[in-house]
């Protein structure tokens, strides 16, 4: 594996900051279940457009992906504290809600990557790679 290049690793630390200070804002904004479980979808929904454009615009800045990606949404969102949040909820005795929560925001984090992906493709006209074709074997 390579080094990262440090206008990388700028812009990945940079965009962290950002996304995590979003994040915290959520926290303050919205009650903890509700703040983790809307920080993460939006953020998949996020992830999945910015992968359509980085995979739909042929010319699309070098350090994109790095600094929305890697940085801000990886800053942003927050698997971790999900996985908090379903350990209290057990300790708390309700099990019901923390396997709900989890298969929901499981869910939901997918169909939004999916839909991000998809809504932005169609919204700026973009043509998806084409998928990889699997060898015929004789």
């Amino acid at each position: 594996m390579r080094p990262l290049e440090p206008a990388t690793l700028v812009v990945i630390a940079v965009g962290g900051v950002i996304g995590a200070l979003a994040r915290h804002a959520a926290t303050i904004a919205l009650p903890q279940l509700w703040s983790t479980f809307v920080v993460n979808v939006t953020g998949c929904l996020l992830i999945g457009a910015l992968m359509a454009v980085v995979a739909g615009v042929p010319r699309a800045p070098r350090l994109l992906r790095p600094f929305l990606g890697v940085g801000v949404l990886g800053g942003f969102t927050t698997f971790s504290a999900y996985i908090v949040d379903i350990q209290q909820t057990l300790g708390e005795g309700r099990p019901f809600v923390a396997f709900a929560y989890l298969a929901i925001t499981l869910v939901s984090a997918l169909a939004a990557v999916y839909a991000g992906g998809a809504v932005t493709t169609a919204v700026l006209g973009l043509v998806p790679p084409p998928a990889a074709e699997a060898e015929e074997t004789p």
